[in-house]
C-alpha cells in the first residue's frame, strides 16, 4: 500500500527551534496525561466553515491566526501545501522544559496538536492526525470509511500499533468531535498506555547509563578481548592472557556490562567458557556441520547465556529460562518504509526463530518495550545471511549461512521530560541508535532482556562504581 507522505515534518518549525538552540525532541516540558489534554472541539466547530469545508484555494490563501482556548492554551491555525493534498493544522504552542512559553513556536506536533489533510482537487477530508504526546513520531490517525464509519491507526516510530480499526463515526463528525469521545469509540482497541509512560519508572535505567558512561573511560577495544573470572584481560577463543593494557571486543564488552550488574550481588565475575556453550533452539541439520568452522551462533549463545545468568541472580532461577528473558513478540504487524518514491506500508513479521527482529522495526519495538517494561536493558545480537569465502584448496567456498557477528547493549528509556531515548553501547564505546540502525539495513537482531536496579560496578576499574536509589 502506497500513501502520500504529506508535509508532516513541519521543517520550518524545526528550523525555528534550532535557531533558539533547542532540540526538536528536547524542547517541550512534561506532557500531561493524555486524558487531560485541553479540548479544542469548540474551536474546531467555530472554524469549520472557513478551514474544513471552504474551497482549497481559498483556505491556502488564509494567513495563520492564533486563538486562545478557554483554559488558556494557545493554538495557531494555519495551512500547509503538500502537493496533491494540503493540511489544516491546529498547532499547540510549545513550551520549554520549565514550562515557560516560547512565543510563536507552533511545530504542529506539540501535545494536543490536530491536523486535517484535504485533497486539493475535491477538498475532501482524507486524514486527521492527532498528537497526544509532544513527539512527531507518535500519533493517532483517522481515515474515512464510507459515509458513517472511519478507520483509526495508531503509529509509533513508523510502526502501526493499531492498523485500520473501524469505528462507528463519520469523518465529517470527527472534524468537530472531542478527541476523547473519538478515542472512546475505539474501546479497548485504543492502546492508551503508549501515550502515557510512567516517567518515574526510568531512574534505574538513567543511573545505569550514567555509570556505564563513567566506566567507558577505562576501556579500550581489542579484537576477541574479554575479562575472565579472575579479572584478567584474555582472548575469548583461547583464554590466553592479553599482552599490554588489554581491551574488549563487542562480546567482551557485553560481558563487562553484565559482570558490572552482578558483581555487587555475587562478588564475582562470570567465567568465559560457559558463555560459549549452545543455548536453546538454534540452527538445523544444515548448520550443524559448519559450527566448528564458522561458529555461526556465537553471538546468540553468548547473549542468551549472559541473560540467563543475569536473570537468575537479579530475579530468580525461574527467569533464567529462555521463554522469560528472550523478546519474542512485537505489538505491531506493519511498518512505514521511507524511500525516494514516498512512504510505503510494509508487513512486519515480528519475531523469526533463528533470526529475531528485522532492524526496520527495532526502534518502535524498543519504544513499546520501554513503555511496557521499564528498568530493562537489552543485549542485541546482530545477524544476517553471509557468504564466507575460503582459500582452502579443498573447498570452493562456504555456503550462505546466518551468522551472529555483533553484540550491542541497548537501553530504551524516557528522560525526565518524557522524551524517548535509546542509549547504545557497543565495543567498549557509546554510539547512537541512528548509527547502529544505519549500519545494518536488512539485518536481524535477537534481543534478550536483563533487569537493572540502579546498581553497577565496573569490573575492571581501580575504583568501584556503585550507586543506588
Amino acid at each position: 500500500m502506497r500513501i502520500r507522505p504529506g508535509p508532516w515534518f513541519f521543517s520550518a518549525m524545526l528550523l525555528s527551534l534550532a535557531s533558539l538552540g533547542l532540540s526538536p525532541l528536547g524542547a517541550q516540558g512534561r506532557d500531561l496525561p493524555s486524558v487531560k489534554i485541553q479540548d479544542d472541539s469548540a474551536l474546531r466547530s467555530a472554524i469549520a466553515p472557513l478551514w474544513f469545508t471552504a474551497p482549497p484555494a481559498q483556505v491556502l490563501g488564509y494567513r495563520p491566526s492564533v486563538q486562545t482556548l478557554p483554559g488558556g492554551g494557545r493554538v495557531q491555525i494555519r495551512s500547509e501545501d503538500g502537493g496533491s493534498e494540503f493540511l489544516v493544522i491546529l498547532a499547540r504552542e510549545l513550551t520549554d522544559p520549565a514550562g515557560t512559553r516560547l512565543y510563536g513556536i507552533y511545530p504542529g506536533w506539540a501535545q494536543g496538536s490536530w491536523a486535517l489533510s484535504r485533497r486539493k482537487d475535491t477538498g475532501e477530508a482524507s486524514r486527521i492526525r492527532i498528537f497526544l504526546r509532544s513527539d512527531p513520531n507518535l500519533y493517532v490517525q483517522f481515515r474515512p470509511l464510507g459515509n458513517d464509519r472511519s478507520q483509526m491507526d495508531v503509529v509509533a516510530y513508523d510502526a502501526y500499533l493499531v492498523n485500520s480499526l473501524t469505528i462507528p463515526v463519520s469523518m465529517e463528525r470527527l472534524l468537530t468531535l472531542p478527541v476523547e469521545e473519538a478515542l472512546r469509540l475505539a474501546g479497548p482497541g485504543f492502546p492508551r498506555r503508549y501515550f502515557d509512560p510512567s516517567l518515574g519508572s526510568y531512574g534505574d535505567s538513567i543511573n545505569f547509563i550514567s555509570l556505564v558512561r563513567e566506566g567507558l573511560r577505562e576501556l579500550e577495544f581489542i579484537d576477541d578481548g574479554a575479562v575472565d573470572e579472575t579479572g584478567r584481560y584474555v582472548y575469548i577463543e583461547t583464554l590466553e592472557a592479553q599482552r599490554g593494557p588489554g581491551g574488549l571486543n563487542c562480546s567482551g564488552f557485553a560481558k563487562w556490562v553484565v559482570d558490572g550488574l552482578l558483581y555487587p550481588v555475587t562478588g564475582s565475575l562470570l567465567p568465559i567458557g560457559p558463555l560459549k556453550a549452545p543455548f536453546g533452539q538454534r540452527g538445523s541439520n544444515f548448520t550443524n556441520p559448519w559450527e566448528e568452522l564458522r561458529d555461526p551462533f556465537f553471538g546468540l549463545d553468548w547473549t542468551r547465556n549472559l541473560a540467563a545468568q543475569a536473570n537468575r541472580v537479579l530475579r530468580s532461577p525461574d527467569f533464567a529460562r529462555i521463554e522469560e528473558f528472550e523478546v519474542r513478540f512485537a505489538p505491531f504487524s506493519a511498518v512505514l518504509q521511507h524511500d525516494r518514491s514516498g512512504v510505503t506500508t510494509r508487513a512486519y513479521p515480528g519475531f523469526l526463530l533463528n533470526a529475531g527482529f528485522g532492524v526496520e522495526g527495532l526502534r518502535p519495538l524498543l519504544y513499546c518495550l520501554a513503555v511496557n517494561e521499564p528498568g530493562r536493558i537489552y543485549l542485541a545480537s546482530v545477524n544476517n545471511e553471509v557468504y564466507a569465502p575460503t582459500t582452502a584448496e579443498n573447498l570452493r567456498g562456504l555456503p550462505h549461512l546466518r551468522q551472529y557477528f555483533h553484540v550491542a547493549v541497548l537501553v530504551p528509556y524516557f528522560n525526565e521530560y518524557g522524551n524517548f531515548q535509546i542509549a547504545v553501547f557497543e565495543s567498549a564505546a557509546e554510539t547512537s541508535f541512528a548509527a547502529f540502525e544505519g549500519r545494518y539495513p536488512g539485518h536481524y537482531v535477537n534481543l534478550v532482556r536483563i533487569p537493572v536496579d540502579g546498581i553497577f560496578s565496573s569490573p575492571t576499574g581501580n575504583q568501584l562504581l556503585v550507586s543506588g536509589n
